[in-house]
């Protein structure tokens, strides 16, 4: 049976066209509550959708990247999204769970803790999307250092070296984290009261992390979740950001604006995966999509038009801006799948009219997913991995008993 294509949901605000709190489907006045993200994730889960990310940064949305505007008539302002997908858990049974926690600034003790536990209140269906910050204004919220401005202009002519330390120390923070969510083993908790014994000492192990950012030491505060180590994505432009998914995660959601960078896009990231030796379950691919769904081609292009009126200027976007029927975004997603793509992460440019469409149409016609099992790596179809140090102890006893073998 052929599997279907993934179908993540990027969850933002009121959605990713800036004028979109003034669209009728909005609930502008229930953007910072608990019960808006909550029939969000209700509605997409009921819908059969694979995962929902939630957006985030350590600084305001703004319309110019990593610095402030001083616009008001955009929305502006974020609930935690690690906080508000441990909230949504628990109302939750089978989506899986994905907020974006930024790797720049945050300990990555703390991002292990509240991504395990987070996995845990799922029942197994948390991920992480990885991010950095580049903006000095972002900085400023920690004082503890300077970021230097990035030349936006080069940035997005595709020089990523510029930020090259940040993606190098994001591969080091992911590192530190699937360390911590190793460090205890599956039967590190015995809970045997005749003996006294809550834990096996010998099952819990420091990280012993040694590199240019991070010194490491200690274990996990928080046992072993059910995936073990949640699934890890990041959302990659150029080489640099397709080389740390490559070394450090199990998604990438990358953004072709065309047939050409389809094929282009796909064949760089599979050439990051062999420049730096990526061993076992090659990347799961995931184009990007912002969309903007109606009955008509020509009802599309005249809501875009209505946003875009009120906003005052054009919707841009690094991802393709897809204006058409539910049909003719099938197509599109068939013709992605047909290039190896695993899947898609939409962008509804209106929350919740896009996903209401998508749950009416295109979903149905892809079909519910064949996934057996509970969690967001059995749903995607990830091996449960093996605990590096319960896999480090079974080489030695194996290596041990060859040796009285011989």
């Amino acid at each position: 049976m052929t599997r279907r294509p993934t179908i993540a949901v990027a969850l933002d605000g009121a959605g990713w066209h800036p004028a979109a709190w003034r669209d009728p489907s909005a609930r502008p006045a229930e953007l910072f509550t608990a019960r808006y993200w909550r029939d969000l994730a209700q509605f997409a889960e009921r819908a059969d959708v694979d995962l929902v990310t939630f957006e985030d940064a350590l600084g305001l949305q703004s319309s110019t990247l990593w610095s402030t505007d001083e616009r008001t008539d955009q929305v502006r302002g974020r609930l935690d999204a690690l906080l508000i997908a441990s909230f949504v858990a628990p109302v939750t049974q089978r989506i899986g769970l994905v907020p974006t926690v930024t790797t720049t600034h945050t300990e990555p003790f703390h991002v292990a803790t509240g991504l395990q536990t987070l996995d845990i209140a799922s029942r197994g269906r948390a991920g992480w999307r990885a991010q950095i910050s580049g903006s000095p204004h972002e900085a400023a919220h920690f004082g503890r250092r300077t970021v230097p401005n990035v030349d936006i202009e080069a940035l997005l002519a595709g020089d990523s070296e510029q930020i090259r330390a940040g993606l190098d120390e994001a591969r080091e923070v992911v590192e530190v984290v699937r360390r911590l969510w190793d460090s205890w083993e599956a039967d590190a908790i015995i809970r045997d009261a005749s003996t006294g014994r809550f834990i096996d000492r010998e099952r819990i192990h420091g990280a012993e992390y040694e590199g240019e950012h991070f010194s490491i030491a200690g274990a996990s505060i928080v046992p072993r979740s059910p995936q073990g180590q949640p699934l890890v994505a990041v959302l990659g432009h150029q080489t640099i950001p397709y080389e740390l998914a490559a070394t450090s995660a199990d998604l990438v959601f990358i953004t072709p604006l065309d047939e050409a960078q389809s094929v282009s896009i796909l064949g760089e990231v599979r050439d990051a995966e062999v420049r730096t030796g990526r061993t076992g379950r090659p990347l799961s691919v995931l184009a990007e999509v912002v969309v903007v769904l109606e009955s008509t081609p020509a009802a599309a292009r005249a809501a875009l038009e209505r946003l875009d009126e009120q906003n005052g200027s054009p919707l841009t976007s690094d991802a393709l801006i897809f204006t058409g029927t539910p049909e003719q975004l099938l197509e599109r997603i068939d013709a992605w799948t047909a290039l190896g793509y695993d899947g898609v992460r939409i962008r509804p440019a209106r929350l919740p009219r896009d996903l209401e469409q998508l749950a009416d149409w295109v979903l149905p016609a892809l079909g519910r997913s064949d996934a057996a099992g509970t969690t967001l790596r059995e749903r995607l179809g990830f091996e449960l991995p093996e605990n590096r140090y319960t896999a480090a102890a079974a080489a030695a006893g194996a290596a041990r008993q060859n040796g009285e073998a011989a």
